[in-house]
């Protein structure tokens, strides 16, 4: 039987290498444990734009050693990256470096044709066929998993991504503002529906500044209302 107990699935997601995020599911005998998906935020880090490989590297680097720094994390019995055989020996270079040398892992390559049956399957370093259904729709059904999370995590980044840039463009709201107003509301959307009297609330922000953010949300909807 195949009984590879806990498994962490990786996918990345950005578009044209903007707001890249890296994630990993997490697969145990009772199905998904969704308390410990995690994602990555790696465009803060010097990765070039679409760079799979450089993405990849920081996700594994950072979630392993993790696990090695601390006993809450158990180390999964196998991983499972996007990726073909370039990826697969970056990743086992990854693990190796931190001391994982037995941890099993499985490449799943999209083929050309990019639809499902047509992946290429990289494990023990070669190049490996599936034949089993069970065991080839379970792998698909993971990897599906991977992805539909990152991409969804990616969604939060570029919405948060666009509800800081709508601060930005109020004049007179720093960095130092801007964290006051999103500690004090919790969201841009928040900020967007609140009282003059509740931005006016907030230490930090005087009368005129909150005039200012109070005018800049809702300019559109006074001219609506006329």
């Amino acid at each position: 039987g195949f009984n590879p107990g806990l498994i962490e699935v990786y996918d990345n997601s950005h578009v044209q290498g903007l707001n890249a995020v890296g994630a990993f599911v997490v697969f145990g005998k009772n199905g998904f444990i969704k308390r410990k998906y995690r994602k990555f935020n790696i465009s803060k880090t010097n990765i070039n734009p679409g760079d799979d490989y450089g993405m990849l590297k920081e996700v594994l680097s950072r979630r392993f050693a993790k696990i090695k720094s601390n006993n809450e994390d158990e180390t999964p019995d196998l991983i499972i990256i996007d990726g073909g055989k370039g990826h697969y020996n970056l990743a086992r270079k990854v693990l190796d470096e931190l001391g994982y040398f037995n941890l099993n892992m499985i490449a799943i390559a999209k083929g050309e044709r990019r639809n499902q049956g047509d992946e290429t399957f990289y494990y023990n370093n070669k190049k490996i066929k599936i034949n089993n259904n069970v065991l080839l729709f379970f792998l698909q059904r993971l990897r599906d998993e991977a992805h539909r999370f990152a991409i969804f995590s990616h969604r939060i980044n570029r919405k948060n991504t666009f509800a800081q840039s709508a601060l930005d463009k109020i004049e007179g709201i720093g960095k130092r503002r801007k964290k006051l107003l999103l500690n004090h509301f919790g969201s841009v959307k928040l900020i967007e529906n609140a009282s003059i009297e509740d931005i006016k609330k907030i230490d930090g922000i005087s009368d005129l500044v909150a005039n200012k953010i109070y005018n800049f949300f809702n300019r559109n909807s006074l001219i609506s209302k006329k």
